[in-house]
């Protein structure tokens, strides 16, 4: 199972929220490349992205940190955060990104999500944040009444090839992870699953990859501690 460390950016630094809120904000570093600099250290190989500013905008205006993020290490680099557009899509692979994560507008545009996968293919991964069984969407600020269940092997069928699937309750709580859910989607799913939200302890790290999931992403847990990265990688593999 591959570890994604977390960078979540808010102009230009690395932060994190709780539960989605952007007004429990954390800053964990004035310096993202360093951070990518140091995953790669501790023997990471990938990085999920998000830029916190993009997913309320739709644009991109933490490009530039994420081209130098790109050049700090060389990680297989994944990013999210309000991508609505193809033009955004091509702005991220353009900058090096290898996989582009598509969120709300993958429920709210089903034709821009059917562009995205036929032109990219494996490039576009689908980000599918649960709420109450429901996908949210908006920054999690809205439930859809899309069941998360079907919400997925919808995606599945179109030809998406790896979800980032959220628990919302669970995300930089340090509550632990929803060993169940990820275990009900790998039973249903032939995707790529990344598993994001409340992966705090080694425990979790070892339980989801006993579920022969693809991945899983590390957030708060490894700015407060909690988890050491290079033991993560470790009991992962």
């Amino acid at each position: 199972m591959l570890i994604f460390p977390a960078i979540d950016l808010y102009e230009g630094k690395a932060v994190r929220l709780y539960k989605g809120d952007y007004k429990q904000m954390t800053v964990y570093s004035e310096n993202p490349p360093e951070l990518a600099e140091a995953f790669y250290k501790a023997g990471a190989g990938c990085l999920h992205l998000v830029d916190l500013e993009g997913a309320k905008t739709g644009e991109t205006p933490n490009i530039d940190v994420i081209r130098r993020i790109r050049k700090a290490a060389p990680l297989f680099t994944e990013v999210g955060g309000g991508v609505r557009s193809m033009a955004v899509v091509e702005r991220y692979l353009d900058a090096g990104i290898d996989r582009v994560i598509l969120g709300t507008a993958a429920v709210t545009d089903p034709t821009f999500l059917r562009e995205a996968v036929e032109t990219y293919g494996e490039k576009i991964a689908v980000g599918v944040d649960i709420k109450d069984g429901k996908v949210a969407i908006k920054g999690w600020t809205e439930k859809s009444a899309l069941d998360a269940f079907d919400f997925c092997r919808d995606l599945q069928n179109l030809g998406v090839k790896t979800i980032i699937c959220t628990d919302i309750s669970r995300d930089g709580a340090m509550q632990g992870t929803n060993r169940a859910l990820y275990g009900e989607l790998s039973k249903m799913l032939a995707l790529n699953i990344v598993a994001s939200g409340g992966v705090s302890t080694l425990e979790d790290v070892k339980a989801l990859r006993a579920l022969d999931l693809y991945g899983a992403i590390i957030g708060k847990a490894y700015y407060t501690g909690a988890i050491d990265l290079r033991e993560a990688i470790g009991a992962a593999t």
